[in-house]
């Protein structure tokens, strides 16, 4: 029995060795070989960080994000707070980027804005994603008639262009903040399904998939365990660059009059409201569409650097 369990022993050891290739101290330990961590995830970070593109694009995000997260702190002067004294006045040291016509600090309004493009643009991607991605898992894992179902009550869906479905459903739902991202979510879900549907259809003919499936594991625990997990890099990815388009449908919305609706600052709104002094007081526009021009830059910088590093042919 002693013979047995010490060819045992040594029979567990050699797995070991075999699978770290290093050799055992006394104590169990490793040594002639580094254990470095070499997950999926960290890899990409470390692919992602010699972009010097994408890091400055999510730089530019976070700081939106710390921005809008502590707008009462950084702005000079409320959002509503008018001073008529200084109605329609260029920058100067006590108001950096100038008034509105209600007398308005920009820079601050600009500030507190951000907290409405920010919201609208990550609430309406991620409700977008909770529809969209068991669209498209569901249609990919069964296939048939379910999969044909599905992918054209997609078509149907994508055959309205984005902006019109979303001016459609904010005039009928009426114009605010919560009617906006509805909107913009229900516009994002054809979108999530294809892209989810697309990587689904690959992943389910591997080989962990079939035999989760042969040994009776429930349809449900394939979706979530399996498939699920192994669909979310193209979905992170699509979601970084759907909050730019989000950010700008919102802006136009608002400015439409369809979106956030005075006093609450928007950026879209404050163009609309600003648009008749643009040409005599151009910083009351400016600085706004600046606002939204950078954010939604960041936001595709940051989104391509990222699909790069997900890129499986750029591994190497």
């Amino acid at each position: 029995m002693r013979a047995q369990q010490t060819l045992s022993d040594e029979s567990v050891a050699g797995m070991a060795l075999d699978e770290r290739s290093g050799a055992w101290r006394a104590d169990g330990t490793v040594v002639g070989r580094e254990q470095k961590p070499t997950g999926v995830w960290l890899a990409t970070f470390r692919r992602l960080r010699r972009s010097k593109t994408a890091m400055f694009g999510l730089t530019i995000a976070c700081l939106v994000f710390i921005v809008a997260a502590l707008a009462d702190v950084l702005a000079p002067y409320g959002y509503a707070d008018m001073h008529p004294e200084h109605m329609l006045e260029g920058p100067s040291w006590q108001y950096w980027l100038g008034t509105d016509q209600m007398g308005r600090d920009v820079l601050s309004r600009v500030i507190f804005g951000s907290r409405i493009s920010i919201y609208v643009g990550v609430v309406s991607t991620i409700f977008g994603a909770l529809m969209g991605i068991p669209l498209g898992i569901i249609a990919a894992y069964y296939g048939g008639f379910v999969d044909n179902l599905i992918m054209r009550l997609v078509d149907i869906w994508v055959a309205f262009p984005n902006f019109l479905l979303a001016l459609i459903i904010s005039v009928i739902l009426g114009p605010s903040v919560t009617n906006v991202v509805i909107a913009l979510a229900i516009v994002r879900v054809p979108t999530q399904a294809r892209v989810v549907r697309g990587t689904a259809l690959s992943i389910k003919e591997n080989e962990y998939v079939q035999a989760a499936r042969a040994v009776g594991v429930k349809d449900q625990r394939v979706l979530v365990r399996h498939i699920l997990p192994n669909c979310m890099a193209p979905v992170i990815v699509l979601g970084t660059l759907e909050v730019a388009t989000a950010i700008i449908v919102e802006a136009a919305l608002s400015f439409l009059g369809l979106g956030t609706q005075p006093p609450t600052p928007s950026w879209g709104w404050d163009l609309r409201a600003n648009v008749v002094f643009i040409e005599d007081n151009p910083w009351i526009a400016i600085f706004p569409g600046m606002a939204i021009f950078i954010t939604v830059l960041a936001f595709n910088m940051f989104g391509d650097g990222l699909r790069d590093a997900l890129d499986p042919r750029l591994k190497q």
